[in-house]
C-alpha cells in the first residue's frame, strides 16, 4: 500500500480551473491573515474546513436579528428562527437527494450520528451472534460506536480487507458477508487514503444479502455529488464543519421505515408527542432524534454553506479536486524519496495525500512546514489500526478544497524543499 517513487513524473500542463479560485478565496477572511510573517496555506480541510463570509454573516445575523427557540413560540422571532431552521432541513434534503425533510436528523457531528444508529437501531436489532462488516480503513467514529454496541449485544465485528494499492479488496469482503451481516458500515472515502470506495456496489450486495448499510460520508458529501436515492443507502452520516459551515452540526439520514421503527436516542424537549407522570411518547419524524433546544445559529448557517456549493456545482468541485489532486501528486513524486499511501490513480482518490518523507518524522515536518505558514496535518488522523497496517506511527496529510489551486501546491513544495535541507537531506 506504500508507493515508493524514486524517478520524477511529468507534470501535466497548466488548464483553466473550472472554480474561480481568485474570487472563492476573496470570500475567505481567514486566508488574509499570515503566520510567523508567511500568507497562509492552508492545507488541512479534511480535518476542518475554513468558512466563507457568506456563512459567518448568516450566523451573526441570525443573533442579531432572529434569534429566538424554535419550534415553540407563536410569536414573530420564533416563527422567523423556525422558518431559517427548517429551511436549512429542506436545503440538505435537496443537497443529497431525497424529497423527505423527515429523514434529515441533524445532530452535533459524523460521530454522532454513528452513535445514533449503533444505539437506536442497533440496540433493538443486534443479538449474540450477528455481524457488523466494517473496513480496514474506517475512522474511528466508523469502528468505537459498532465496538460499544457488539460489547452489549454480543454481535462480532468483521473488516473488509484493503488491498496494496489502498483499494477495498471486496472479493475477499463480500466473502464475509452471510445471514449473520446484519449491518455493513463503511467510510464513502478514506480520511488518509484518499479512497473513494464503490459504494453502489457494496450497497447492492449488502442489500442482497439482506443486511442494512451505512455510509459514514463525512469526507464524501462535502467533495462530490451524493444522491442518496439513487445509491438506496438505508443511513447516510456527514458534517456542516467539513463543508463550509459551523462546528457542532451533523446530518443523519435515515430511510423513513427505519427511523419509524427506532426508539428515540435521547429523551428531553421537543422530542415529545405527550408526556404523563408515568410515561411519553413520541414526536414525528425527523424531531422524534432531536431532543432539547438544538444548534439553531449553527444549523442557519450551514444553510449558507449549501447554497455556497451549490452555486459552484459539486461536479465542479470534484473536478478542481481532481485536477488539483493530480498536480500534487505528481509534484511530490519530483522529491524522489516520498512515500504516498492509497491509490496512486488520482480518479480513485478525493482531494487527501498521506505521505511520508523517509528519515524525517511527520511531525517535524509539519512543524518546518507551519513554520513557512503551511497548515498541514500530521498523526494518526483517527485511523490507528489503517497506521498500523500501513506500518507507520503516523505520517502527514495534505487535503485540498476550494479555495486552494496550484500555487497552494507549489508552496507546499517549496516548503518540503526547506525541511529537506534543514533536516540534511536535500
Amino acid at each position: 500500500m506504500t508507493t515508493t517513487t524514486s524517478t520524477p513524473k511529468s507534470v501535466t500542463p497548466a488548464r483553466a480551473d473550472t472554480l474561480d479560485i481568485d474570487r472563492i478565496r476573496a470570500d475567505f477572511p481567514i486566508l488574509l491573515r499570515k503566520v510567523y510573517g508567511k500568507p497562509l496555506v492552508y492545507l488541512d480541510s479534511a480535518a476542518t474546513t475554513q468558512k466563507p463570509e457568506q456563512v459567518i454573516r448568516t450566523i451573526s445575523n441570525h443573533y442579531r436579528n432572529t434569534h429566538a427557540n424554535v419550534h415553540r413560540g407563536i410569536y414573530a422571532l420564533s416563527s422567523e428562527a423556525t422558518a431559517l431552521y427548517e429551511g436549512t432541513r429542506k436545503k440538505v434534503a435537496d443537497f443529497i437527494g431525497t424529497a423527505d425533510t423527515g429523514e434529515i436528523i441533524f445532530t452535533r457531528n459524523t460521530s454522532e450520528s454513528i452513535n445514533l444508529v449503533a444505539h437506536a437501531w442497533g440496540t433493538m436489532n443486534l443479538k449474540a451472534g450477528d455481524e457488523i462488516l466494517l473496513t480496514e480503513m474506517e475512522h474511528h467514529s466508523n469502528l468505537v460506536p459498532w465496538f460499544l454496541l457488539a460489547k452489549r449485544t454480543g454481535a462480532v465485528v468483521r473488516h473488509i480487507p484493503i488491498d496494496d494499492n489502498g483499494l477495498l479488496d471486496l472479493d475477499r469482503g463480500f466473502k464475509l458477508l452471510s445471514e449473520k451481516t446484519k449491518i455493513v458500515a463503511v467510510t464513502h472515502t478514506s480520511n488518509v487514503l484518499g479512497t473513494i470506495n464503490p459504494i453502489d456496489e457494496i450497497i447492492q450486495r449488502a442489500h442482497k444479502q439482506g443486511a442494512i448499510v451505512l455510509i459514514d460520508a463525512a469526507q464524501g458529501v462535502p467533495h462530490a455529488p451524493v444522491d442518496v436515492s439513487k445509491m438506496n443507502a438505508d443511513f447516510v452520516a456527514f458534517s456542516a464543519h467539513k463543508m463550509l459551515g459551523p462546528s457542532g452540526v451533523g446530518v443523519l439520514y435515515g430511510r423513513r421505515k427505519l427511523l419509524e421503527g427506532m426508539d428515540p436516542f435521547m429523551g428531553g424537549g421537543d422530542m415529545i408527542s405527550n408526556v404523563t407522570l408515568t410515561d411519553a411518547s413520541w414526536s414525528e419524524l425527523p424531531w422524534k432524534f432531536e431532543a432539547g433546544t438544538p444548534n439553531i445559529a449553527d444549523v442557519i448557517g450551514f444553510g449558507a454553506a449549501i447554497d455556497y456549493l451549490n452555486d459552484l456545482g459539486m461536479d465542479r468541485v470534484r473536478q478542481h479536486e481532481l485536477d488539483l489532486t493530480t498536480y500534487a501528486m505528481e509534484r511530490l513524486q519530483e522529491l524522489g524519496d516520498i512515500d504516498i499511501y492509497g491509490p496512486m490513480d488520482p480518479s480513485k482518490r478525493a482531494g487527501v495525500i498521506a505521505f511520508n518523507e523517509r528519515s524525517v518524522h511527520s511531525h517535524d515536518l509539519a512543524t518546518i512546514l507551519d513554520r513557512e505558514g503551511i497548515a498541514i496535518r500530521a498523526g494518526h488522523h483517527c485511523a490507528q489500526p489503517l497506521m498500523t497496517i500501513l506500518g507507520q506511527s503516523a505520517t502527514a496529510r495534505v487535503s485540498f478544497y476550494i479555495h486552494n489551486d496550484r500555487r497552494d501546491v507549489d508552496a507546499l513544495m517549496a516548503g518540503l524543499t526547506c525541511a529537506g535541507r534543514f533536516f540534511g537531506k536535500r
